[in-house]
């Protein structure tokens, strides 16, 4: 991944980034041309620390095939995005861009033993429930005996032994408290992923909005008056 010293993330950041977002599109190299699949994945990690990126295909997919543990597999994981006029800046001179957040995962992949996808079934359900809480966690038990052992067959569990980390957040960092505030505020109006953009830009430099520093201080106030 190309990444500008404005714009990398380090390890830790780029791995939280990955497991909170929990979906992404694995791609392999078959040696004619690149396979990819779009996936859920959740991490974990090995007892030397290693990260581990689980998820599983169906069974014809010709991704099983390639998943010899020979080669390196990029797991690229997205977060919204959103493009940049020109005409928003306050700065002249200035050409269209687009903002993003992304983390590429690189590694190994081996085959999961039907044990070890038993586990990842269950764990990778279990991550995805906590998000509709308090609704009740969907689990394997509410299923037809022997429906899940029938649909498993199905499907193979693979993991990736993760061995790079890169993540590239781009926004706007490199612009001026003017420029940057200018940007946060066009994408506030914007669809749901420059939303989010615009909610990021302003958790990253505070500063650049004093108004809704000010704003923020007087509804605390507001809150903690008798």
């Amino acid at each position: 991944m190309y990444t500008p010293p404005f714009f990398k993330q380090d390890r830790a950041a780029s791995l939280g980034f990955a497991e909170a977002r929990g979906f992404g599109t694995i791609c392999a190299f078959d040696g004619t041309r690149p396979i990819a699949s779009q996936l859920p994945f959740y991490l974990s990690y090995a007892d030397d620390g290693t990260p581990q990126a689980a998820f599983h295909v169906a069974r014809h997919n010709p991704l099983v095939k390639l998943a010899g543990g020979a080669s390196s597999w990029l797991l690229a994981v997205n977060g919204p995005d959103a493009y940049v006029s020109p005409d928003w800046y306050v700065s002249p001179d200035q050409v269209p861009t687009w903002l993003y957040q992304s983390v590429h995962l690189t590694g190994p992949v081996r085959t999961l033993s039907d044990d070890e996808l038993a586990v990842q079934i269950e764990t990778l359900s279990a991550k995805f429930e906590t998000w509709l809480l308090p609704k009740k966690p969907w689990t394997s038990d509410k299923m037809t005996a022997g429906r899940l052992e029938a649909m498993k067959k199905g499907i193979v569990g693979l993991v990736m032994t993760v061995e790079e980390v890169e993540g590239s957040f781009k926004l706007n960092q490199h612009k001026s408290e003017a420029d940057f505030a200018a940007i946060a505020n066009a994408l506030g109006d914007g669809d749901a992923d420059a939303k989010q953009i615009s909610q990021l830009m302003r958790q990253i430099r505070p500063q650049a909005f004093p108004d809704q520093a000010l704003a923020d201080d007087t509804n605390e106030l507001e809150r903690s008056a008798p």
